[in-house]
């Protein structure tokens, strides 16, 4: 079993000045602790449940690119990318540009949006859930044949036209960087997971939640000929690992997102002083679970 962190808060107690410093910390923190994955969030206002947009939000992919050159080893991505966020061809580029500054590293982490206050405050169009769930195939159909390197030719879509889907210098992933689809919708998320993804993310599901999602992911697979066993699970984790009796009922808790067959459970950061919770708690962490599964 792996763990990883999601930095999704940007309130250091010492201030704005400090947050390029403390993400190089923390990742070396992370790396050091034997994390796997990073990620930060893809929103331009903090969610409301988090303080809203008068907490501070720093932009991904610059986040991203920054923690690639302070990190060797681990995984990076997004948890998640509203689809509406930028053009797919735009995207496809950014994320290649991460892929080859991080040796590749990168992930593409992908979903539908829903953060509506956000959209019309910095005026980005924010279409009905149906039309948003239309674009993100149509960009994740996009991306993969932006990254085919037999394939330069447009792209025609019912949202998207692209004369030309050229991508240089190409990814250093083969054959491309991972995709993760991020959601649990049974009828239109799971089925693209199954169609297009690489990986996909739960949000704190509970463990008979879980089993039944995988079962539905499962069934879209058998739909499509595709390989269940090759698409990497993750769940992001709403649980604390704070105190010794935190820690052995995290341990629990993963043991059986385990035995479902999870492959990451990604832990998320109380404050904005990562590196030294990273150091304090999620190290013990690591090493408690590393047996897991």
């Amino acid at each position: 079993m792996k763990l990883g962190v999601h930095m999704m808060r940007f309130d250091h107690p010492q201030g704005t000045n400090v947050l390029g410093l403390e993400l190089a910390a923390a990742g070396a923190a992370a790396e050091a602790a034997g994390v796997s994955w990073l990620s930060v969030m893809d929103h331009h206002f903090q969610m409301e449940h988090v303080g809203g947009p008068e907490e501070p939000m720093l932009e991904c992919y610059t986040a991203l690119g920054y923690l690639a050159a302070h990190t060797t080893t681990v995984r990076l991505g997004v948890l998640v990318t509203g689809v509406t966020y930028r053009h797919p061809g735009i995207l496809a580029k950014i994320v290649t540009t991460l892929d080859v500054l991080s040796g590749g590293r990168a992930t593409l982490g992908l979903g539908a949006a829903w953060y509506e206050r956000e959209h019309r405050g910095l005026g980005v169009p924010f279409p009905p859930l149906a039309e948003r769930f239309e674009r993100l195939e149509e960009t994740l159909r996009i991306c993969r044949q932006m990254w085919d390197p037999a394939d330069d030719g447009p792209f025609e879509g019912a949202h998207y036209r692209l004369a030309e889907t050229r991508c240089v210098p190409a990814p250093v992933s083969t054959p491309y960087p991972e995709i993760m689809i991020g959601g649990g919708g049974e009828r239109k998320t799971l089925r693209l997971v199954a169609r297009y993804g690489d990986a996909c993310n739960f949000i704190g599901p509970s463990h008979a939640e879980l089993a039944h999602k995988l079962d539905v992911l499962r069934a879209h697979c058998d739909d499509v000929g595709r390989d269940y066993a090759g698409i990497r699970k993750t769940v992001l984790y709403l649980g604390d690992v704070l105190s010794d009796d935190d820690l052995k009922v995290f341990t629990e808790d993963v043991a059986e997102y385990a035995r479902l067959g999870v492959d990451t459970v990604i832990l998320r950061p109380p404050t904005g002083a990562v590196s030294e919770w990273i150091e304090r708690d999620v190290a013990p962490a690591v090493r408690r679970v590393a047996d897991v599964g």
